[in-house]
This record gives C-alpha cells, structure tokens and sequence, in this order.
C-alpha cells in the first residue's frame, strides 16, 4: 500500500482526522486528498470593484479547498447535541461533548486561547423566549471569529504538513475496493491504503451519492432547509448576542406546523455570496477583532423540509429554488421586509432610502417570486414571533437576502465507528448526513481516528 490511511477532504473532519491519527502514531503514512487549494491560496475573486458578483471559477475558493466551507465562516463551535447533527446517536451523548470538547481545546491551544466561550446555562433569554412561544436551544459556543478561525487553520496546517502528504487541486474520481484495503483514482494516478476516510462535506453531496452507489452503501434521502438571511441593525439584537453570541431559537408556526429556526448568527458580522456546485446562495461572516466589526448582525432563517416516499430529490428541490434566484437577479435576490409584506419589489432606490446600509451588493428584487408560498408563510411568522423578543426585527428596512439553502447530504449508512458496510471505508464529517457543523464534523474526524490508531495497534 502507498498509504495507511487516505483522507478525502481538507474539512474540519479530514483535518481532524488527521491530527489525531499523527498525534496517537506518528509511524502511519497518510495522504488527504483536497478538491480546493491551500490555504494561503483560497482566495474569492469578488472584490466589489471590478467583480461584483459569482464567476463560477472552477472550485470555489469559499467552499472548497483546506479548512473546507467553514474555512471564511465565522468560526463557530457549537458544544452542543440539540443542534449541529446526530452524531451523539451513534458514539454516545457524553462522548459526543467530550469529543467536541477535546476539539474546542485544540483549537485554543492553536490560536484561538483568548477567543469567547458563550453559554445558555441559566440564561434569563430562555424564560424570555419561552413566554413568547420561542425555544432557545442549549449551547456552549467558542466564537473564534473569521479572523482568529484562519490563524488556527494555518497553525494546524504547519503542524501537519511536514508528516502528512497533501494533494490539493486534486479530484477523486472513484473509490475501488482491493484485496487489503483500497484504491483512490485521480484522473490517470491511483492510490492505494489500507483505511479510506471520506469527509468531503456537503459541497461533495453529489460525489458522495455516486461512490455510494458505484459501492453498494445503502443511503437515504435527507432533508434540505430553505430560507433567507436577515439583515438587522446589531442593537435590535444586541440583548441576545451579547450575552450568547449564537442564539439558536426554534419556533413552530400556528398556519402550517412546520419548523422555523435561526441559523448562523453574526453579531456585527457581513453577509456574503457562496458557490455550492455552481449555484450561488448566501451566506454570512462576523470577525473576532473589533476593527472589522460593522453595525450589522445578520442570521439566516430557515424552514426544515423532510420528504416523504417516493420523493427522494431534496437536494434536487433545494437546487431548484436556489437556480431560480440565481435566474431572477443574477445571483443573491435583496428585498426590505416592508416591501415584501406590502407585495412590493424592492429597487434600488427603496434600498438606498433605507436606514439600513447593506453589507452585501445584491440585485434587488421579489422573494416572492422565488421562495414558495409555505416557506415563506413560515419566514414572515418567524420574523413576527422574533420582533416580540427583539423588537425592530420586522421593521420595514430589515433586509432579507435570497435564498439560502443548507444542503444535507443522504444519510449514509453507517454503524457506530462510522464504518460503512466495507471494512475500512468510514464516512465522516457533513457528507455522511450525521453531522451539520463544524464542531461534529471535527469531532467525527477525532473519533474515527481513535478507533484507526486503536485497530493498528491490535494488528
């Protein structure tokens, strides 16, 4: 074999991976495969000056490459089993925190010692929230900032790379099971290990679908989460993030049921365009270092969808929404809630007029026209519920960017290692369908190893 173990993805479960594996055995040989560039050459061409919206580059320098789509996130670690994914219903909820703990550790031992941790623990918010028919779920959040998130990144790299053999700008094509292990083909390269670790996130969705397929792994169909980002003077919210940093607030809307929640919160943060597979939805970033702090929090809300039999095109339907936006405003669609609530489309001079100064450059237009009526149904409910909590939430000037689809890849099937139904061939971080955020992805990546370095051990 060329490698012991082969990692797919430069993600926080990859990178995670990783670390622990060199950490317990510095003898293994281990190669990480990465779609995307280094770190130091991720770089978004939009400037707001000459490029002014998406290009399609070939892989997007947001969503791919080393640190994966959280690299340029705000750099939130929720410790938490109530939100971020399941993975606690394969390890275990106590091992599920010790592991997102461990990881928290590392990463201020890394560069992120002098960050915030944030908690809800006997919070007066949740009382608040309750009497209003809001639930505000239970978290610890290290909150490094996109600045602070960067310099771990770089400094976990420098630990890396001298004993990891990284092959960035490289695609997988497929994965082949061999006597022994496995064969990873690159174009005209193959590679072979003993382990394979695929962690490609949830930019790799459609390339997981195809593995699972060329290899018999049972899968089935997750859900997709549509919404918009909310854009808000920070002191409407001020209460909340001062004291929480990252409120995730759950509500269940009286005309249809269904579930509404906030989503990334970025106190003083900047919203921003992402490529997924060449579709542009959006996003948002908030820094650690008051410099680059704006008067602006931003957070996305978003409406759980689960389907049913015999639908099984989730991502497909999320897609759909997001294209149809990306066809009316040639990307991001910008809208005031006034404007939508009164069936007006929003233009550039409404914007401009507003007392709220966009932190993104988007086309204006009519959510109405993209995001089906259910959703947002949902959405307006969502942002009326919150303005009793947070009043100034439904102020005419809110701004809300379109859309924003979370995709979720199918649920891998998996056992409790996280080991698929091939010996060796584990299925870790957002592409497994187990976890939604960077702390259980890491997490998963930390647990996989373990039972690796253990299995060698034993060997």
């Amino acid at each position: 074999m060329n490698y012991d173990v082969i990692i797919i993805g430069a993600g926080p479960g990859g990178i995670f991976a990783s670390y622990e594996l060199l950490k317990l055995n510095n003898r293994l040989k281990i190669a990480v495969f990465e779609i995307g560039n280094a770190l130091d050459k991720r770089k978004c061409p939009i400037d707001g000056k000459k490029i002014k919206s998406c290009i399609h580059c070939q892989t997007c320098g947001i969503m791919n490459g080393f640190g994966g789509a959280g690299a340029f996130s705000d750099g939130k670690y929720n410790i938490t089993n109530q939100f971020g994914g399941n993975l606690y219903e394969y390890v275990g909820k106590d091992e599920a925190i010790a592991l997102m703990q461990y990881v928290d550790a590392i990463n201020c031992e890394y560069g992120g010692k002098d960050t915030k941790l944030y908690s809800t623990a006997n919070s007066h918010l949740k009382k608040l929230c309750l009497q209003n028919d809001l639930h505000l779920l239970d978290a610890q959040v290290r909150h490094l900032g996109t600045d602070v998130n960067y310099i771990v990144l770089e400094n976990l790299y420098n630990r890396l790379h001298e004993h990891v053999d990284f092959y960035f700008n490289t695609k997988v094509d497929t994965i082949h099971k061999i006597e022994g292990g496995y064969e990873i083909v690159s174009k005209d390269k193959s590679y072979t290990s003993t382990y394979c670790i695929v962690s490609t996130g949830r930019s790799g969705s459609k390339w997981m679908q195809n593995i699972c397929e060329s290899l018999d792994i049972p899968t089935k169909s997750n859900r997709v989460d549509i919404g918009v980002r909310v854009e808000i003077p920070s002191d409407v919210f001020s209460h909340l993030t001062d004291e929480l940093y990252e409120s995730k607030i759950v509500y269940r809307t009286k005309k249809y049921q269904d579930k509404v929640r906030t989503f990334c919160m970025n106190p003083k943060g900047v919203v921003v365009s992402e490529n997924t597979n060449g579709i542009v939805t959006v996003n948002g970033h908030s820094y650690n270092d008051p410099s680059k702090y704006t008067t602006n929090t931003n957070f996305a809300l978003l409406v759980s969808n689960k389907f049913t039999e015999p639908f099984k095109s989730s991502n497909e339907y999320g897609e759909s929404i997001a294209k149809l936006s990306n066809m009316l405003g040639g990307g991001v669609i910008v809208q005031r809630f006034g404007d939508l609530i009164r069936g007006q489309r929003s233009n550039q001079h409404r914007i401009d007029g507003s007392f709220l100064t966009p932190t993104l450059k988007a086309t204006p237009g009519d959510l109405a026209l993209v995001i089906p009526k259910r959703q947002l149904d949902d959405i307006i409910e969502m942002i009326y519920a919150l303005d009793k909590v947070a009043p100034g939430t439904a102020s005419d000037d809110t701004l809300l960017y379109g859309v924003e689809v979370k995709f979720y890849n199918m649920q891998v099937d998996i056992d409790n290692n996280l080991e698929t139904k091939h010996k060796g061939l584990f299925v870790i971080g957002d592409c497994s369908g187990v976890t939604h955020s960077l702390s259980h992805a890491s997490a998963s990546g930390v647990y996989v190893a373990r039972k690796i370095a253990k299995e060698v051990i034993n060997e």
